[in-house]
């Protein structure tokens, strides 16, 4: 196996958070949508005159049209930001644990994130920037005050408000995150001073890590199993926690009980993003270059070897490509470069490195050469699974997908990496903290959805029961054939604004004009028998099938008989059998019913006789 000697806690179900996304900084590198290109390394800098620097690139694309690079760090600061309000939206509820909230609450949500060991922890925050907590509460890490569980969401009040921009977790778990003023919050356990305040007590609650960053502006933060790492938007590097294998930078293998700021080789260099392993860490650079340092046993520092460094040393085998995003799995690393390129190295016991095989590489090495371009990566320190995303939008995972190893990148239904991490990550935690704010604007489907029983923009009304209900022709004509045959030049319908509707009730009528517009039937069982009676008149044969199940799941002792006559006067023949067999099963409760003894003869007669061929009537 290829579990990383990282010390207490540094387990395989270890959670921790992959880093941010970088791949709107392809778009926002370049105007007009296009690649982005190289930064730094011209031909006369440290790459040489021969080498296929980032400046090399920059001039070939600039021969192409394609625009600026992301040379300076301005632009490189510019793209991170960006890349920050750029996660793509998708559904918390794909996700287990946020089942156990309401819809309203489901609703309300706008930034979320799914962590612990067993994905049983969640924290989310509000259109109202409102900070809730649930889940198992592990290590304090819901940061309530107390060491409670709860599946009911507790507010943080030390957090409302502060506009969250940037959140990680480690292994304990503790919690890591900064605010769009810069300031920067922990709290779970703190085993290893990775909480930053230098004690090694478990934090209860939110608290503020001050020293050295009370004057820094943090933009982006990440957790490794039991360490730490700050980085501020001037481009300096903190880091502080468990050291054992020198994931801190520092120089030597003490842990750092307060914020340390990394330098050696990233003394005068921008960091642009960071990324942490369970006990080891990477960073970017303003010109591309990638650095890595702790634990190296697997490879995954990309140093061509596997001794562990504690100091950052840099990926000399990726000179000449500009990386722009880096995330990091349990013990391998994903790089993306400015041209779309994907480069892996590190563990590959689950081949989550996608070479076809599952051999550790211990230098970065290119894969899915020959997919499209790739815009984004996604990787989590807790698990041992790999997602990207093309620019046509594909989605592809390889890795431990569900305890099935999958050593070539596999090409899903998925429309953003996200989803790869709910539905086959183990846990099912996130790589990052989602935005889940809605688009501004509605899908046809919603669009339809609002329209119904609009009279701003009808052109056309049923009146049922002395109710009005106001639609749209081309909708109606478009969804059911009755109405397309009825609207017709030569039917008197067609000239009418108002149409009279008088062998259905209004709930009911309503309710088949409602599923036209959007899909769906919301009916009590016995409204759902006249339904399923239009249905079976309209020929509308999916709405038959919808108001069998409903008509399924309500049905009861008393209204079992009543259920059957209609299955059988609407040739139903699904759920005559379903309530027959109901009626069978609770024979005894049924007979006493009033529906039963209203029964009409023949019906009665067919059933007594269908029941005692089933030894219904055997003692």
């Amino acid at each position: 196996m290829e579990g990383e000697r990282g010390g207490e806690g540094a387990s395989r179900d270890a959670v921790g958070l992959g880093q941010r996304s970088a791949a709107a900084a392809l778009r926002c590198a370049l105007p007009g949508g296009g690649a982005g290109n190289g930064s730094g390394n011209g031909p006369n800098g440290p790459n040489g005159s021969n080498g296929r620097g980032c400046g090399e690139r920059r001039r070939r694309r600039g021969r192409e049209g394609a625009g600026e690079g992301c040379g300076s760090p301005r632009c490189h600061l510019t793209c991170r930001n960006f890349m920050r309000r750029s996660n793509i939206m998708v559904d918390v509820g794909k996700w287990p644990i946020f089942t156990l909230l309401s819809p309203q609450e489901i609703a309300s949500i706008r930034k979320a994130c799914v962590f612990g060991t067993s994905a049983n922890e969640a924290i989310y925050v509000t259109h109202n920037d409102e900070v809730f907590v649930f889940g198992l509460n592990c290590s304090n890490c819901l940061g309530t005050g107390d060491n409670q569980s709860t599946i009911v969401p507790k507010k943080l009040e030390a957090l409302c408000g502060k506009k969250i921009s940037s959140l990680s977790y480690g292994s304990g778990p503790h919690v890591l995150l900064c605010t769009e003023d810069g300031e920067v919050y922990a709290w779970g356990h703190n085993g290893y001073s990775q909480l930053g305040n230098g004690a090694t007590n478990q934090g209860i609650t939110p608290v503020q890590v001050c020293t050295n960053l009370l004057i820094k502006r943090v933009v982006e933060v990440a957790c490794g199993s039991h360490h730490s790492m700050a980085l501020s938007a001037d481009g300096d590097l903190y880091a502080w926690g468990y050291n054992n294998c020198g994931q801190v930078g520092s120089g030597s293998t003490a842990n750092q009980p307060t914020p340390r700021r990394v330098s050696n080789c990233l003394q005068g260099k921008m960091v642009v993003s960071i990324a942490c392993g369970q006990t080891s860490s990477m960073a970017i650079v303003n010109n591309g270059e990638v650095y890595g340092w702790g634990y190296n046993g697997n490879g995954q520092l990309g140093l061509g070897n596997n001794g562990n460094q504690l100091t950052p040393c840099r990926v000399a085998a990726l000179h000449g490509v500009c990386i722009l995003q880096i995330v990091c799995g349990y013990a391998h690393t994903l790089a993306l470069s400015d041209e779309g390129l994907l480069y892996a190295w590190g563990a590959n016991t689950y081949g989550q490195l996608g070479t076809g095989n599952k051999s550790n590489q211990l230098s970065p090495l290119q894969i899915m050469m020959e997919k499209e371009r790739v815009v984004e990566i996604a990787a989590c320190h807790s698990a041992h699974i790999s997602a990207a995303r093309t620019q046509s939008g594909q989605v592809y995972m390889w890795g431990q997908c569900r305890g099935q190893s999958v050593v070539l990148p596999h090409l899903t239904h998925f429309s953003c990496t996200d989803d790869v991490f709910a539905c086959f990550a183990t846990p099912a935690v996130m790589w990052r903290l989602l935005s889940v704010e809605q688009e501004d604007y509605l899908t046809v489907a919603e669009s339809l959805r609002r329209e119904f029983d609009s009279p701003e923009t009808s052109d056309l009304k049923f009146r049922v029961d002395g109710k009005y209900i106001h639609v749209h022709k081309a909708v109606l004509k478009i969804r059911c054939e009755h109405f397309r045959t009825m609207f017709q030049s030569y039917w008197n319908e067609d000239m009418k604004e108002v149409i009279e509707i008088d062998q259905f009730s209004y709930p009911v009528y309503r309710a088949f004009l409602e599923y036209l517009y959007t899909d769906c039937v919301d009916l009590p069982p016995e409204d759902a028998i006249g339904l399923l009676d239009l249905a079976t008149s309209y020929c509308e044969n999916r709405l038959k099938k919808l108001c069998q199940h409903i008509i399924k799941r309500g049905i009861t002792v008393e209204n079992a008989f009543s259920l059957l006559s209609a299955a059988v006067r609407y040739d139903a023949e699904d759920l005559e059998e379903f309530c027959f067999k109901f009626c069978v099963n609770h024979l005894t409760d049924v007979t006493q019913t009033t529906a039963f003894w209203q029964m009409d003869g023949p019906l009665l007669k067919e059933f007594i006789a269908k029941a005692s061929k089933c030894g219904a009537f055997r003692n």
